[in-house]
C-alpha cells in the first residue's frame, strides 16, 4: 500500500507516477517491470506512466507522488491510501497492430481504441502508432466510426428545438477571430447557438485564448445551459465541460509528429460539433499558399469528406471555401484580436474591414440556415444586427453572464517594428511564419504578446516604413521573435 502526494509537475496529456528507488518495498528490478502501473483506490483507479525518483526529499518512504494530471484524474485525497500493480496492455491493442499491417478496421475496433485512448490507458508512442496507421489510409468508413467514437467519449450536450446552429473554421489564417462576432450576430437574432471553443495549440490564439481577454470561458456544463437558455448562446472554452477528450489528446501528439490528415481533421472537428449538440454547422475553410488548405482541388476533396460525415450523423453542413491568402484583421495574439473584435461590434470607422466583412460572410451563411428567413437574406440581416448595435449589446450581455475574466490582461509593452527593406508592394504574406513570429513573442500564454499588423497584401511601401510591430511581455519573448523575423519577416515585396 502506498501513500498518494501530489507533486507540482505538469505532465500533459499523459499520467505520471513517481517513486522513490529507495526506502520502498520494490526493488529496481520491480520498478523496470513496472513501467506502466495501475493505481487502485477504493473510488477509483488510474493507469500511469512510472518514473524513478533519486532525490530522498521528494517523498516520504511509503508515498507514491502523483503529477498534476494524474492526481487530478484519480479523484481522491492526498493522503489515501492505494495499491498498484502491473498495468496490463490494452487490449485494443490488437487492433492498431492489425491497421499498421494495412487492416481495415471496424467500428467495434474504433470504439474500443479511442475509449482506452480517452482513459488515459495509451502511451504517446502507442497513439502515435495508431495516428501513422491511420494517416496512411483511412476509409471514409473508418472516419465516420472514429468521429462517433470520439463523440460518444466523452460528454454530450443536448438542446431543446430542432435547430442548434454552430461555425468552425478549420484553421491556419492569423487573426480570423470571426467566432466572436458571428456569436452575437446569431444571438441577437434569436437561433440557439452555444459555441464551444478551443484554445491554442500550434497558433498564437484561439476562440477561447482571445475570448478570456474579455469574459470568463471556463464554464461547467450546467452554467452553459442556463446562459444559452437564457440569451440563446455562450462563448465558452470546450475542454472544461469535457467534449471528445481524446481529440485533444490525439492533437497533443499529432502536433509534434505534423500529422494533419483529412480524416483525422474532419473526426476531430465533427466529433467536437456532435458532443457539443450542434445541429446544423458551417464550416470556413481557407484556402492559400501557406494556409491548411493549400489548393481548391484539396479543399474540394475536404469538403466532400465533410458533407459525406457530416450527413451519416444527421448533421445539416455548410462548406464556405474562402481566401486563405494572408492575415484576416490586424492583430494577432489574444488581447490584439479582441481589440479588433470590439472595434467591428462597435463598428469604429477603423475597424479591420476585412474581419468585419469575413465575419459577415459566414454569420449570414449561419443565418440562412434560419427556416423562418426568406432565402439569400442571410447577410443583410447579419448586416442590420452588426449595423443598429443588436450584435454589441448580445455580446456585452454574454460577458456579463459569463462573468469577468480571470485576470486583466494588457497589451505587452516591449515592442519592435519590423521594416520593409525596400520600397514596393507587399505581394504575399506568410501565415505560417507570422503566426510562429507572434507565438515566440509569448502568444498566447502571454495574452498581451502578438503582432500587430500595418500594411496587407497590395499595400505600397517605402524602404523602413513599418511592416508589423511585434508585442511582448518578456525579453527573452521578443528577442526570440525579433530572431526569428530577422531570418524571414513573412512579408514578400515585389518593386
Amino acid at each position: 500500500m502506498f501513500k498518494i502526494r501530489p507533486v507540482a509537475i505538469d505532465t500533459y496529456p499523459e499520467n505520471m507516477a513517481f517513486l522513490p528507488r529507495t526506502g520502498s518495498s520494490y526493488g529496481a528490478e520491480q520498478f523496470q517491470a513496472l513501467k506502466k502501473i495501475e493505481i487502485c483506490g477504493d473510488a477509483s483507479s488510474i493507469l500511469a506512466t512510472l518514473a524513478i525518483l533519486d532525490d530522498d526529499h521528494l517523498l516520504e518512504p511509503g508515498e507514491i507522488g502523483l503529477g498534476e494530471q494524474a492526481f487530478r484524474r484519480l479523484g481522491l485525497p492526498s493522503g489515501t491510501m492505494v495499491t498498484i500493480a502491473q498495468a496490463r496492455p490494452p487490449a485494443s491493442l490488437d487492433a492498431v497492430r492489425r491497421k499498421i499491417g494495412g487492416a481495415l478496421l471496424d467500428a467495434t475496433d474504433i470504439n474500443a481504441i479511442i475509449t482506452d485512448i480517452a482513459h488515459y490507458r495509451y502511451a504517446p508512442m502507442e497513439i502515435a502508432a495508431f495516428l501513422v496507421a491511420c494517416a496512411g489510409s483511412m476509409s471514409r468508413a473508418e472516419t465516420l466510426a472514429l468521429t462517433r467514437a470520439m463523440a460518444d467519449a466523452g460528454e454530450r450536450l443536448h438542446w431543446p428545438g430542432p435547430l442548434v446552429v454552430d461555425k468552425h473554421c478549420i484553421g491556419g489564417i492569423p487573426g480570423n477571430r470571426t467566432t466572436m462576432i458571428v456569436v452575437p450576430i446569431v444571438a441577437a437574432h434569436g437561433l440557439t447557438m452555444p459555441k464551444t471553443s478551443s484554445r491554442a495549440i500550434t497558433s498564437p490564439s484561439g476562440t477561447a485564448d482571445t475570448m478570456e481577454v474579455l469574459a470568463n470561458v471556463e464554464l461547467s456544463a450546467a452554467r452553459i445551459q442556463e446562459i444559452v437558455a437564457q440569451e440563446n448562446a455562450v462563448l465558452a472554452w470546450g475542454g472544461r465541460v469535457n467534449l471528445s477528450p481524446a481529440d485533444d489528446i490525439l492533437i497533443s501528439v499529432e502536433r509534434p509528429l505534423g500529422i494533419d490528415t483529412a480524416e483525422q481533421m474532419v473526426a476531430s472537428i465533427l466529433s467536437k460539433k456532435l458532443a457539443a449538440g450542434a445541429t446544423h454547422l458551417v464550416i470556413d475553410m481557407p484556402v492559400g499558399p501557406t494556409a491548411k488548405v493549400r489548393s481548391e482541388a484539396a479543399a474540394v476533396k475536404l469538403r466532400k469528406l465533410f458533407e459525406y460525415v457530416a450527413g451519416q450523423l444527421g448533421m445539416v453542413i455548410d462548406v464556405v471555401i474562402t481566401d486563405g491568402s494572408q492575415p484576416i484583421g490586424r492583430g494577432i495574439g489574444p488581447v490584439l484580436e479582441a481589440r479588433d473584435v470590439m472595434q467591428v461590434l462597435r463598428c469604429e470607422a477603423d475597424a479591420p474591414a476585412d474581419l468585419r466583412e469575413h465575419a459577415l460572410l459566414l454569420a449570414g451563411r449561419v443565418l440562412d440556415l434560419d427556416p423562418a428567413l426568406p432565402g439569400g437574406q442571410g447577410k443583410r440581416r447579419a448586416t442590420e444586427l452588426l449595423d443598429n448595435g443588436a450584435a454589441l449589446a448580445a455580446m456585452h450581455r454574454l460577458m456579463r453572464e459569463q462573468g469577468p475574466p480571470p485576470q486583466v490582461a494588457v497589451l505587452g509593452t516591449l515592442v519592435h517594428d519590423i521594416t520593409a527593406p525596400a520600397t514596393g508592394h507587399v505581394s504575399a504574406i506568410d501565415c505560417h511564419r507570422i503566426a510562429r513570429i507572434a507565438r515566440l513573442a509569448g502568444a498566447p500564454m502571454d495574452k498581451g504578446a502578438g503582432i500587430d499588423l500595418f500594411c496587407k497584401v497590395g499595400a505600397q511601401v517605402t524602404a523602413g516604413q513599418p511592416l508589423y510591430r511585434i508585442h511582448a511581455a518578456a525579453p527573452a519573448g521578443l528577442a526570440y521573435a525579433r530572431e526569428l523575423a530577422a531570418e524571414d519577416d513573412g512579408f514578400a515585396l515585389l518593386p
